[in-house]
């Protein structure tokens, strides 16, 4: 058993980049209390790699994580990235892969909670808004966990929920 401290954040990367961003920010800064040792620090994944590729450094970094952070936005449970079918490696006439990998029609994001899910890692679900929508939510990860919002309305205006936030992923 790999020695797990680590905290994997999953988002839809284009819809919800402000949100990972601002945790970050939070783990970076020598001003909030928030501070996570972030698995993604551990191996890079080129953009142009390919998908099977990019699965497996997600893989290495979930088996030393202990906690998964999932953000859900708006588009995150139709989000398709990851999927064999847009490799440029898959064969669309013979449904197979030119390069003899096992096909996985599984998006980056339905891997990567489903790897959670089967390793048991601590399941902690930011909504990118004020309500908590479990609609969202990928299946594997809807009804297990903590959930919660990542923002507050008050007087008018929405703030990042920075103590629900740091609670829930600390604790």
């Amino acid at each position: 058993m790999p020695n797990r401290t680590k905290v994997y954040i999953a988002a839809d990367w284009d819809g919800d980049k402000k949100a990972v961003e601002q945790l970050q920010k939070w783990n970076e800064s020598d001003r909030w209390s928030l501070s996570f040792p972030d698995a993604h620090d551990m191996t890079q994944a080129r953009d142009d790699s390919l998908n099977c590729s990019i699965k497996r450094s997600l893989s290495l970094r979930l088996n030393a994580s202990k906690t998964f952070v999932l953000i859900v936005g708006e588009n995150t449970i139709s989000v398709r990235s990851g999927s064999c079918q847009y490799c440029r490696s898959y064969n669309h006439w013979g449904e197979f892969c030119a390069r003899g990998m096992n096909i996985d029609y599984h998006s980056y994001i339905e891997y990567e909670c489903e790897k959670a899910v089967n390793d048991r890692l601590k399941i902690v679900v930011l909504y990118n808004a004020a309500i908590v929508n479990k609609t969202k939510c990928p299946q594997a990860v809807r009804g297990i966990g903590t959930h919660i919002p990542m923002w507050y309305y008050q007087d008018g205006k929405y703030y990042w929920d920075y103590y629900a936030i740091k609670n829930a992923i600390e604790y």
